[in-house]
């Protein structure tokens, strides 16, 4: 599971699994979280190791120091989008998390301080985004003569078009109780209890199937893009399937037995 050689224990981004919640930590906070090439191979490690893991259910990711994420190390910025061999053509269009890596598990963004550029890119891939009161949201990019391409994709979804053009266009910062009002941040809390939020809410999601979010998820995620009678197919084909599985039986058992359920994810 992951890229082969990468160490994800100690390395500058850093992946740890605590009963079926896993986190993701940016851990290069000399430096903001900046991305660079190496950080990029190990996010990329952390979040196929996420994905691959049958028992990690739910993930949060955040970042070690002052700030989340401050965007890709202008230092090294090929390296932070990620090195790949072969022309422009033949770069893999899905790549990273940030780029829409398919991943249908919840994800919790605990944000505190700077959330820029990939940091923020990434965080609105999240289910989830809960940020400490002194975090701050950006898309710098047209400040320093570049376009933004993900984030211009994902944020009108988020926030409404006249928001997002108002972040994406100016190259502003905005804070959190802005992000939050705009619908960006589902919670704000002192930056104290940001880990214990993202926390309580992981296990407040452990309470439901696997299986059974992840197909919610991804119907949810495909189906506004699909014709009507094609994600309607597409969810009963999922719906059959969840229904087969060994946690569906234990849920009408659970029920019947007034018990809470005891989830496997298979």
């Amino acid at each position: 599971m992951g890229e082969p050689g990468v160490d994800l224990a100690a390395g500058p981004a850093r992946y740890r699994r605590d009963g079926h919640v896993a986190t993701i930590t940016y851990h290069r906070p000399e430096v903001h979280n900046a991305i660079d090439a190496a950080m990029r191979r190990h996010l990329n490690a952390a979040w196929e190791r996420f994905r691959d893991d049958p028992e990690a259910w739910v993930g949060i990711v955040t970042g070690a120091g002052r700030s989340f994420c401050a965007g890709a190390d202008l230092r090294d910025p090929a390296g932070a989008a990620g090195t790949w061999p072969g022309s422009f053509w033949e770069i893999p269009t899905v790549n990273s998390f940030e780029s829409g890596l398919e991943l249908w598990k919840p994800t919790i963004a605990a944000v505190g301080g700077a959330c820029l550029g990939y940091g923020l890119t990434a965080v609105l891939r999240c289910d989830f985004v809960i940020a400490a009161d002194d975090a701050v949201f950006g898309f710098p990019e047209v400040r320093l003569g570049l376009a933004t391409i993900v984030g211009a994709m994902r944020l009108p979804t988020r926030i409404g078009w006249s928001a997002a053009m108002e972040m994406l266009l100016t190259g502003e910062r905005f804070d959190a109780a802005w992000a939050a009002e705009a619908g960006l941040v589902w919670k704000v809390v002192p930056r104290a209890a940001l880990m214990e939020e993202a926390h309580l809410l992981a296990e407040r999601l452990l309470a439901g199937a696997p299986l059974a979010q992840r197909a919610t998820k991804e119907i949810a995620a495909r189906g506004p893009r699909m014709a009507w009678e094609e994600a309607l197919r597409l969810g009963e084909s999922l719906r059959r399937l969840v229904a087969a599985s060994a946690d569906a039986a234990e849920g009408r058992t659970a029920w019947a037995e007034r018990r809470p359920p005891r989830w496997q994810g298979r």
